[in-house]
C-alpha cells in the first residue's frame, strides 16, 4: 500500500509525490478487521501533534519497545512534538503494526527509519521489524542511485538529529561523493566531453553569467549546489578524502558561491522565503555561507590555477555590505594579495558613485590594504621588488585614475596613495600620468608647490610617445615637468630622424648597388632574378618584395617623426613668442615698476625660466 499524496500545504518529511490510496482509510479498515477477528475493542489512545489515533494494545506491544514500556499503567499516550515525521509518518507505522505491508520510497524512508528508531521497532521484539527493513532499503536501493540519494539527503534536513544519529546523512554524503568521483573518472567512457573547470575564466574578468553558462553543462554539479550548505560542505570534504583533484573540486565551490552569494537571484530567493535581502536575518545567512565558502576554498598558490582571482574580488565586494567577520575578510584580502598579478582592472573594487567621498570609502581602504600586502609579499630579503610587480603597479595606477577625480582627496593623501606601490616597480608611467592629470583637473586651486610635489614621481623617460606629447601640451602640469617632457621629446625626435635617415641611406645604397650590378653584370643578375622566388615581377628591372616593404616603412616612420617634430616645434615657438613679448614689455617699463610687474605675472616668470633652460640645453 502506498501513502496518500501530500497536498500543497503539506510539508511533512514523509510526503511522497507518488499516487497512493489514503493511508488513513487503510488504517481504519485494518483496525475494524482486527476488532472483528479478535473480538477486542480499541483500548489505547495515542496523540501525535493535532491528531489522535485509537488503536489496540496487542499490535503495539508486539512490535514496539517504546509502547511496551509506556503503556503498562496507562491507556493514553501523547508522543512528543519532536517525533520524527509527525502524524503522517506515525500513521504509516501504525498500519505496519497491524500487519499491512508498507510501501517504501525515497521520499518517506528517512522519516520512517527515524520513527521506527524512536519507537524501538528492532529485531529484539519482532523478526523483520521496521528498523532492519528500512536499513536494507537504504543500503541496497537508495544509496546505489544518484537521484534517490539526493532525495533522501534533502528529506534528512527536517529529521535532524535523528537522521544524523542513525548515520543516514553520512551514508548519503559518502555515496554522493563516490558517485561524483566516478563521474569524473568515467571508467565506462560515457562522457562526450571533459568535466568542466574554471580555466576558461582565468583570462577574463569575473562574470556571474559566464559561470552560469558553464554550469549548465553539468547537471550533477547543479544537484550538489542545490543542497543546504551544511551538507554541501561535508560533500566537499568527502570528495577531497576520496581523491578528487582540486581542479575539479574548486569549481563546485565557486558555483555554489555564485548561486547563493553572488547571483542576483539570491535576493529573489530570500524574498520568496519571506525575508528581505536587507534584513539582518537574510544577511546573516549569506554571511554564514560566505564565511564557509572562504574556509572551503584553496589558499595561496594552490588556488592560482584553479580559481580566478576575480572570483575572490567578487566575494570581497559582496562582503562589504553583509557584515562579514573580520578574520574572514582579512583571510580573503590576503588571498587576493597573493594572486593580484592575475587580476584585471574590471575586478578591482571601485567606490560607488553614491559615496560622499572616495577618500573615506571602505573600497579604497580595502584596496590600499591589499596592494600594500602584495608589495610586502613580493619583496625579497634585499627589499628589491620583483619583476611581476610591474603588473600590480599598473593596476594600482589605473585604480588611482578612477578615484583621483574626487575633490576631497588632498595632495598629501594622493601622494601617500601613489607611494603604496614603490615607484621602482613601474616600468611604464602612462597610467600614473593619467592619474595625475585627472587629479590636477579635479583640483585646479592647488598651489604650484603642491603640483610639483604630486608630479615629482613622474619620470618622463618612462612615458610613451603619446603621453609625452600630451604632457608637453598640458597646461595643468607644473613647469618642471613640461620642460622635462620637452627634452625627452626632443631626444625621441632626434632618434627617430636618425633611424629614418639610416633607413633611407640603406635603401639608397641598395638601389645604387643594384643598378651598378645591372650594368656591369647584366647577364649574371638576370639569371639570379629569374631563379629567385622573392621577385614581385618577372622582368629584370623589378624590385624585391622585402625592399619595397622596407622602403614603405621608412617613409611612414619619417612622416610620423615629421608630424611629431612639428607638434613639438609649435609648442616651443609659442613659448618663444611669449618670451619676446615679455622682453619688449619690460623694456618699455621703468626699472622702478619692474619688481611690481614680475610678481603680478607668474606665467611670465615661468616663461623666463623656461627660456633659460632651453638656452642652456642649446
Amino acid at each position: 500500500m502506498q501513502m496518500e499524496s501530500a497536498s500543497p500545504k503539506d510539508s511533512s518529511s514523509a510526503s511522497s509525490p507518488f499516487s497512493s490510496p489514503s493511508v488513513a482509510a487503510l488504517l481504519k479498515i485494518k483496525i475494524i478487521s482486527w476488532s472483528q477477528e479478535t473480538g477486542l475493542p480499541v483500548s489505547v489512545r495515542v496523540r501525535v501533534a493535532e491528531r489522535t489515533f485509537h488503536l489496540h494494545r496487542n499490535p503495539l506491544f508486539s512490535r514496539s519497545g517504546y509502547f511496551k514500556r509506556r503503556l503498562i499503567e496507562t491507556t493514553q499516550l501523547e508522543l512528543p512534538q519532536t517525533f520524527p515525521g509527525g502524524p503522517e509518518t506515525f500513521e504509516m507505522i501504525a498500519l505496519f503494526m497491524y500487519g499491512s505491508s508498507t510501501l517504501i520510497d525515497p521520499f518517506n524512508v528517512a522519516a520512517l527509519r527515524c520513527a521506527a528508531e524512536f519507537l524501538e521497532m528492532t529485531e529484539e521484539f519482532c523478526s523483520g521489524n521496521l528498523c532492519e527493513r528500512f536499513d536494507l532499503y537504504l543500503n541496497q536501493v537508495v544509496l546505489q542511485n544518484w537521484d534517490d540519494t539526493l532525495i533522501v539527503l534533502q528529506r534528512c534536513q527536517a529529521l535532524i538529529p535523528w537522521s544524523e544519529e542513525l548515520l543516514i546523512v553520512s551514508r548519503c554524503i559518502e555515496s554522493l561523493a563516490f558517485m561524483a568521483c566516478m563521474e569524473i573518472l568515467d571508467p565506462e567512457r560515457r562522457r562526450d566531453k571533459p568535466v568542466i573547470t574554471l580555466e576558461a575564466l582565468a583570462g577574463q574578468a569575473w562574470s556571474c553569467e559566464a559561470v552560469k553558462e558553464i554550469l549548465s553543462q553539468e547537471l550533477w554539479i547543479k544537484d550538489l549546489i542545490a543542497l543546504p550548505f551544511g551538507f554541501f560542505k561535508r560533500i566537499i570534504g568527502s570528495l577531497r578524502r576520496q581523491g578528487m583533484k582540486e581542479k575539479y573540486v574548486s569549481p563546485i565551490i565557486v558555483f555554489y558561491a555564485n548561486k547563493w552569494v553572488l547571483s542576483k537571484k539570491t535576493i529573489q530567493y530570500w524574498e520568496s522565503s519571506g525575508e528581505r535581502a536587507g534584513d539582518a536575518t537574510a544577511n546573516d545567512k549569506v554571511s554564514t555561507i560566505l564565511q564557509g565558502v572562504i574556509d572551503l576554498l584553496p589558499m595561496r598558490e594552490r588556488a592560482s590555477r584553479v580559481v580566478p582571482v576575480g572570483f575572490y574580488f567578487a566575494l570581497l565586494s559582496r562582503s562589504v555590505g553583509i557584515g562579514l567577520r573580520n578574520d574572514s575578510r582579512v583571510k580573503l584580502q590576503d588571498q587576493i594579495a597573493s594572486l593580484l598579478h592575475f587580476a584585471h582592472v574590471e575586478d578591482l573594487l571601485i567606490p560607488s558613485s553614491g559615496v560622499s567621498s572616495d577618500s573615506s570609502s571602505m573600497e579604497l581602504a580595502t584596496m590600499e590594504s591589499i596592494f600594500s600586502t602584495n608589495v610586502s609579499l613580493k619583496m625579497d630579503t634585499n627589499n628589491t621588488p620583483s619583476a611581476g610587480n610591474s603588473i600590480v603597479a599598473e593596476l594600482w595606477d589605473t585604480f588611482l585614475s578612477h578615484i583621483a577625480s574626487d575633490p576631497k582627496i588632498r595632495p598629501k593623501r594622493f601622494m601617500e596613495l601613489i607611494e603604496t606601490v614603490p615607484i621602482s616597480c613601474r616600468q611604464s608611467h602612462d597610467q600614473l600620468y593619467r592619474a595625475m592629470n585627472t587629479f590636477l583637473q579635479a583640483h585646479p586651486d592647488i598651489s604650484q608647490e603642491e603640483k610639483g610635489a604630486v608630479c615629482k614621481y613622474l619620470n618622463c623617460q618612462k612615458l610613451s610617445q603619446w603621453a609625452c606629447i600630451d604632457a608637453v601640451q598640458n597646461e595643468m602640469m607644473p613647469l618642471r615637468l613640461i620642460v622635462q617632457a620637452l627634452f625627452v621629446q626632443q631626444l625621441n625626435t632626434h632618434q627617430a630622424f636618425k633611424e629614418c635617415s639610416d633607413s633611407f641611406r640603406y635603401a639608397q645604397s641598395g638601389e645604387f648597388s643594384g643598378s651598378l650590378s645591372s650594368t656591369r653584370c647584366a647577364n649574371t643578375k638576370s639569371q639570379y632574378l629569374a631563379d629567385s622566388p622573392y621577385m614581385d615581377g618577372a622582368e629584370p628591372g623589378g624590385r624585391t618584395l622585402s625592399f619595397l616593404l622596407q622602403k614603405d616603412i621608412a617613409v611612414q616612420r619619417c612622416e610620423f617623426s615629421r608630424k611629431e617634430y612639428e607638434s613639438t616645434s609649435f609648442r616651443i615657438q609659442n613659448l618663444e613668442q611669449e618670451l619676446f613679448s615679455l622682453k619688449k614689455s619690460l623694456q618699455l617699463q621703468k626699472p622702478s615698476k619692474r619688481a611690481e610687474t614680475l610678481p603680478a605675472k607668474p606665467q611670465s616668470a615661468k616663461t623666463v625660466w623656461l627660456a633659460k633652460q632651453i638656452s642652456k640645453q642649446e
